[in-house]
């Protein structure tokens, strides 16, 4: 490798990170985030270096127009989708950083409140509100006026307040109730299982009509409850259950006896009960778990 193609992609591998953070937010996938990095990469290698003032901010407003594209397309497809339409969860090991903090910007809560949003105010949200992109510059990926991206962000805004749930920043709390939850609904505790839900609980599902799952919100505890029951009786022989880092914050991963990906349940808490539960059963949304 040249010296000069090095340089190029040691620019990019630099801001990857962020990039993926910003396509992820904006698209709601792993794969469309994927694929936007990709041709990223291909415009990046296509560019005049030498003209380039940010690099940083040039990659952000290449993905941010690539995913905006992309995210445009997208709903018309989802539109036609099976059920709720659920972000794709991001499942690893928690590291140090993460053990006493939660970023509420990927946490699947906040993803499928997005898909309220159009494309428009999702983009100008994300860049702006997350990652203080500058509005001149959101107007460029827009291709709009610096008053009307203002505009569509304080719309996305108000939107985002009015529909996100009810939720705390106590990690702590968070573990503790998604940990009461499980062992509650395992062992059929129903009592365990309704104290720790918030009365107006919802439950969402996706199962992208390829398996079993509500197609509409469930509301109530003991509605939650009484569906919470219907899934673990209906559970094979060795299937388990596990903590794990479900988009930034303790979520559960719910394995078949051979060892592969059920689902995965994301949670909000507040005030130590939970407020919601995101359980994500399309297989193709588990592939990289």
């Amino acid at each position: 490798m040249q010296d000069g193609e090095a340089a190029r992609l040691a620019a990019f591998e630099a801001h990857r990170s962020h990039l993926w953070g910003v396509a992820y937010r904006i698209t709601g996938t792993r794969a469309d985030a994927d694929d936007a990095l990709q041709e990223a990469w291909l415009r990046w290698q296509r560019a005049d270096p030498g003209v380039v003032e940010d690099v940083r901010a040039y990659l952000t407003t290449t993905v941010s127009r690539i995913c905006y594209d992309a995210l445009t397309s997208a709903r018309a497809r989802r539109e036609s989708y099976v059920g709720e339409w659920l972000p794709e969860p991001v499942v690893r090991e928690p590291g140090p950083e993460d053990r006493a903090t939660m970023d509420e910007s990927v946490s699947l809560a906040l993803l499928a409140v997005l898909e309220r949003l159009s494309a428009a105010e999702r983009v100008a949200f994300v860049l702006h509100d997350v990652f203080a992109v500058p509005f001149d510059e959101i107007a460029r990926v827009l291709g709009r006026s610096d008053e009307a991206v203002r505009q569509l962000a304080s719309r996305a805004r108000g939107r985002v307040r009015e529909y996100a749930p009810r939720r705390s920043g106590d990690r702590v709390a968070h573990r503790k109730a998604v940990a009461a939850f499980t062992a509650a609904a395992v062992t059929g505790d129903l009592r365990g299982l309704v104290a720790v839900l918030d009365p107006d609980v919802v439950w969402r599902a996706d199962g992208g009509g390829v398996v079993g799952a509500a197609l509409v919100p469930v509301v109530g505890a003991r509605r939650v409850t009484m569906l919470v029951r219907g899934v673990i009786e209906r559970w094979y022989a060795g299937m388990t259950s596990e903590l794990a880092e479900v988009n930034g914050a303790p979520g559960v991963v719910v394995r078949n006896a051979d060892g592969t990906v059920d689902s995965v349940l994301a949670f909000t808490v507040a005030d130590g009960r939970i407020t919601e539960v995101l359980h994500v059963r399309n297989p193709a949304k588990l592939a990289g778990v």
